[in-house]
Order: C-alpha cells, then sequence, then structure tokens
C-alpha cells in the first residue's frame, strides 16, 4: 500500500476534494471513526491508508485530477494496493472503460467495468431504490441515483455486489477496490463506507 500502516490508529483517508460531494464522505467517514483529509494535491497520496472518489461530474473530475497532478500518483497507488471506494462519478473515474463520455475523457483505468455515463438520464430522472445486496447484510441498501452510471461489462476479477431488478450492474468490487453508481453518503447508507474501512484495515 503506498500509504504508511496506521494498525490500531484511526486510518488516514483522503476523500479527492476537487468537485462533487466530498463533504458528505468526509462526514460519513469521520463518523465511523477515521481520520478524513481533503485529497487535492499528488504529494498528499502517499500519506493515505484509503481513498475515496466522490459523486460530481466525472469530466469535470477527471480535468482537474489531471491538472493538479493528482490523476497519475493516485492511480498508481491504488493499483498497488491503496483500497479505494468510488460513488458515480467516483465509479467512472476508476472504470478501465467509459461508454458515452465526453470528447478526451480519462479515467484512472484501475477497475475491470466499462460504465455508461448519466445510464438513467438527466438530474430529473433521479430516483430511489432498495437494492438486495447480500454480501452487506439481510437488509436491502436504498440506493439514491442521481445521474448514475451503470456497469455495463465487467472482468471475471470483479464482484457483483447489486443490481437493478432488470439486471444493470450498480455496484461492484475487484480487490482493493469498491464502486457504486448510486449515492450511500445521501441516503445515510454507511455499510459500503463500513466495507471499505474494513479493506483499510486489514491491508
Amino acid at each position: 500500500m503506498a500509504g504508511s500502516p496506521t494498525s490500531g490508529a484511526r486510518p488516514r483517508i483522503g476523500v479527492l476534494a476537487l468537485q462533487g460531494d466530498f463533504r458528505e464522505h468526509i462526514a460519513s467517514l469521520t463518523e465511523l471513526g477515521a481520520h478524513v483529509v481533503p485529497l487535492r494535491r499528488p504529494e498528499e497520496v502517499e500519506t493515505l491508508d484509503g481513498v475515496v472518489i466522490p459523486g460530481g461530474e466525472s469530466s469535470v473530475m477527471d480535468k482537474l485530477s489531471r491538472a493538479f497532478g493528482v490523476a497519475e500518483p493516485l492511480a498508481d497507488a491504488i493499483r498497488a494496493g491503496l483500497p479505494t471506494y468510488g460513488t458515480c462519478a467516483g465509479m467512472i473515474m476508476l472504470s478501465s472503460r467509459i461508454t458515452e463520455g465526453i470528447a478526451g475523457q480519462q479515467t484512472l483505468d484501475v477497475l475491470d467495468t466499462t460504465v455508461r455515463r448519466n445510464a438513467f438520464g438527466s438530474q430529473n430522472d433521479s430516483f430511489e431504490i432498495d437494492v438486495p445486496m447480500p454480501a452487506l447484510g439481510d437488509a436491502p441498501v436504498h440506493a439514491v441515483f442521481i445521474r448514475a452510471p451503470v456497469v455495463e461489462e465487467h472482468g471475471p476479477g470483479v464482484e457483483v455486489l447489486g443490481a437493478l431488478p432488470d439486471g444493470q450492474v450498480v455496484a461492484v468490487q475487484q480487490g482493493n477496490v469498491i464502486a457504486s453508481a448510486f449515492h450511500p453518503e445521501v441516503a445515510g447508507e454507511d455499510r459500503f463506507h463500513r466495507r471499505f474501512l474494513d479493506l483499510v484495515r486489514s491491508a
């Protein structure tokens, strides 16, 4: 892992804070006992035990992460084992392939998935639904979708954590990387953040 281990201490989690709903993730993770810092500079990556990439506008996040020099060291750290959780735009940022992206849009290419941007339409087409996710417990996850992506294809190493009734995949995990198309931090759902922190502690 890129960061210094903090076994026995509060894990130091960076939330990419260039754009999007990073404040909600900071609040959720702080409530769960993590030491959470906004991530904006490349030199901060190596100090982290885990990282969260929030929802927002994926194309803007991509441009800013490259402009600030964060994208490359972040991708390298994730490939080296840094536990990572991405929501909505964060899922797009992590994926290896993207459909319906804007011209020139890039990703961190650390999750063997193909995702489609704005798969459910515009902001006005946002919706909420309870999604069964046995890996996270018996109770379904209340999922809030806001201009959300969907996983169209995934490699054999990717575990599907949750799918909609029509089969569209909306939550996955591949090794140290978790991604959801929806916003648990908006719904007050903490099981994804807990699963992520379990990854951090075992890394």
